[in-house]
Formats: structure tokens, sequence, C-alpha cells
């Protein structure tokens, strides 16, 4: 092999691109703890989507920063019984699932008929409804969130067995709702996403590499299937405290879903809402191409230093046509009905 080119794991790298991901290695430990990192060297890892590697932490792969700020949230957060907890395995429509969220249980403070001072048009999603991992307990902050008025509204990725380690959670009971996506659209929405966060020294994410570590498990907060399994599994133990929506029926039947959420969460539309078309609203108001083309949705960043832009797409159902070849829908169809066999968990695919 020519000296100017570096070979690490699976992907050879010329020694700027070498350079650039060390680099990038470098920049995400500057906020990790020696206990942190202590724990990194005993955990397996392999290399990443993203960030130079993922770890295999409590069952499930992550990013070092993740890691730390989650290892935080499990020793200090202090749930409530009136708390919302809102979880999905990441490109899975958390932006969505965060601004219909909001707009239900905050419709009285913020009429959904009269938009001119609405939240969601001047703020993104994810400001407005934080992720335990990627904000509240992110690079070392402990927040103080007792001075939050209830309901109060969290998020995050992290998977149910993890979350349940939360011994606040685990004895407060608090509402979590779940918001299921098709895999395969799931894997080609994460390898875009991924594809646009990467550092431009670095090559481009190919589809086949992502593909394989996909089908392998290898996914941030993943394996997918153990993710959606975990809420599933609960959702049907516990209706009352887990909620397992899915992104395909959301879209095919909207106001249908929003109803069950709506009564979910405590706050039912009343019939006069019904008949005043406040569910509509709703929908109109966090529909894709509505929140795509806000100004706040468009500029800025919200979580970490992803840019907002990035967090909006196509949102389609069955958008994975158009990039996956029949041998990979086979091979991850077969890792579907293997994985999830007896679970009752199915998905719809097209449109």
């Amino acid at each position: 092999m020519p000296s100017s080119t570096i070979t690490t794991t699976s992907m050879v790298y010329t020694r700027t691109q070498f350079v650039a991901a060390k680099e990038l290695e470098d920049e995400e430990e500057k906020f990790l703890t020696q206990e942190c990192k202590n724990l990194l060297l005993s955990l397996p890892k392999q290399k990443g989507w993203r960030t130079p590697y993922l770890y295999e932490f409590q069952g499930f792969w992550c990013q070092p920063k993740e890691i730390q700020a989650i290892i935080s949230f499990q020793k200090h957060f202090i749930s409530r019984e009136s708390d919302v907890i809102l979880a999905t395995i990441p490109k899975s429509g958390t932006t969505w699932l965060k601004g219909l969220v909001f707009s239900i249980m905050n419709r009285k403070h913020f009429d959904v008929k009269n938009l001119k001072n609405h939240p969601l048009l001047h703020s993104n999603p994810h400001e407005l409804v934080p992720f335990f991992e990627y904000k509240l307990y992110s690079d070392n902050q402990i927040p103080d969130l007792s001075r939050l008025p209830d309901p109060r509204i969290f998020a995050t990725h992290i998977p149910f067995n993890s979350l349940m380690q939360q011994n606040s959670i685990k004895k407060a009971s608090p509402k979590i709702v779940y918001l299921c996506r098709n895999p395969l659209d799931t894997f080609v929405s994460s390898w875009h996403f991924v594809n646009n966060l990467r550092p431009k020294s670095l090559p481009p994410f190919q589809i086949e590499e992502a593909f394989k570590m996909y089908c392998d498990g290898i996914i941030g907060f993943g394996p997918f299937w153990e993710h959606m399994l975990g809420y599933w599994n609960e959702s049907l133990k516990n209706p009352k405290a887990v909620l397992f929506l899915k992104y395909e029926a959301m879209r095919e039947d909207i106001v249908s879903n929003l109803k069950e959420l709506a009564k979910f969460l405590g706050c039912p539309f009343s019939v006069e809402e019904e008949q005043e078309g406040v569910i509509k609203e709703i929908a109109k108001l966090c529909c894709f191409d509505k929140m795509k083309n806000l100004e706040a949705n468009k500029t800025g960043k919200s979580i970490k230093n992803f840019e907002n832009k990035y967090l909006f797409r196509k949102g389609e159902v069955g958008d994975w046509v158009n990039y996956l070849s029949p041998s990979m829908v086979e091979q991850l169809s077969q890792i579907m009905e293997e994985r999830l066999a007896g679970s009752g968990l199915t998905f719809k695919l097209f449109p």
C-alpha cells in the first residue's frame, strides 16, 4: 500500500483524512471525565458512523459523550409521575413527535387556531422538548429541573431497559410515548443524516458499509430490533404507562392517532375541540412541509452541533425503494422476520 494511505478498521484513509478522523476523536474526548475514559477502555467498540467509535454500553451501541451523559442522567434525574418522556431510535420521526406532543399538551396556553405567537413557529421542537442525553446532561451538566412546571416533557433515544436503570423513573412511572418507523426507511434516513454531519475532510459513508453495520446492529442506540422490542413489549405489558405509535400509521391517519395520543397523555380532545377543528390544526401546524420551511428549522443548531436544516429531508413512507437493492431488501427483511418473530410487531413498508 502506498505510504500516503492508512488503513483503519474497514476504511482506507488518506493521511489528511486520517488526521481529520484523529482530530475528531480528540475533540470528542475533550469533555470526557477520567471516569468515563476509564470505562471506555473496558467496553467493546466498533467503528462508528459519525464518530471514530461506537461503544457497547448497557447492551446498546453508543458514542462516548452520550455514554457520559446517560450515566449522569441515570444518577441525577428526579422523575415525577406527571412527566412525559418521548422515546425513539434516531431518524424515526422524533422532531415531528416533539412538535405534536408539545402542541397537544400546551394547547390551552398556545391556541393552535391563532398561530401568531405559537412557539413552534419560532423555535425548533428540540428546543421546546429537550433530550436527556444531548441537551440536559451533556457536557458534564447537572441541571436543576425542579422548578419546571408540570407536566414536564422530555425526550430520549435511550433503550427501554437502560431507561429503567434510572431509579426515579422506575418508581414514578411517568408516561412514555414511543414512535417507531419501519427499519428500511429508518436506515436510509440515518445514512443520509450521518453523511450530512460527517466532516468534509472524511470520505462519504458508503451505503453498503452503513447497511452492513445496520444489519449487524451497530448503529447509535442499536441494535434497532432490540430498541423497538424493548418499548413494544412494555407497551403490551403496561399500556397505561407506554404508548407505542407507528410512524406509517400516523402518516396515514393523523387525526385518529392524535386523539389516541391526547387521551393517553391525560388531555383528551373535547367534542367542541373536534368540531372546531383543533386536531386538524395541530396536524397542520406540525406537518412535515410546514415544519421544514419554517425559518427556525432552516437555520441554527438545536441539538449539539447538528444544523437544524439536516433534521428534515423527505419524511416519506417507502423512500427506501430509491436506495436499497433487491438483495439488501431481502437481507433486512429476513433480519426483521427473525429478530421480531413472535412479537406481533409488524411494519407497513409502502404508502
